[in-house]
């Protein structure tokens, strides 16, 4: 059975940063490819971050480049995503997911989803 399991959420001023987590089991993340997608009320889910195992890099959307830094550990077989000068229009349900494959912007695309964890940015 594969879980993926987001940790690290929570509440932050403007400009702070948090750490989220992103464990698994049942599968190898370094298999995968790790998306990171955002819920937006209204919108659906959106991708602002990829890491891809066939591309050999890291894709970002133009908003979070040089904020956001994504890091796997292969001994814990979990992903890390530093989010760093959050702003308040980033407030969002986050969540990891894999797919054994390229990145993709689609949400349909991915295999496997965790949770989501809460993020909030508000003074």
């Amino acid at each position: 059975q594969v879980q993926l399991v987001e940790s690290g959420g929570g509440s932050v001023q403007p400009g702070g940063s948090l750490r989220l987590s992103c464990a698994a089991s049942g599968i190898m993340l370094g298999e995968y490819a790790i998306g990171w997608f955002r819920h937006v009320p209204g919108k659906g889910r959106e991708g602002f971050l990829c890491d891809s195992v066939t591309y050999g890099g890291t894709i970002y959307v133009d908003s979070v480049k040089g904020r956001f830094t994504i890091s796997r550990d292969s001994a814990k077989n979990t992903v890390d995503l530093q989010m760093n000068s959050l702003k308040p229009e980033e407030t969002a349900v986050l969540f990891c997911t894999v797919v054994l494959g390229t990145c993709s912007p689609d949400p349909d695309h991915y295999d496997y989803w965790g949770q989501g964890t809460q993020v909030t940015v508000s003074s």
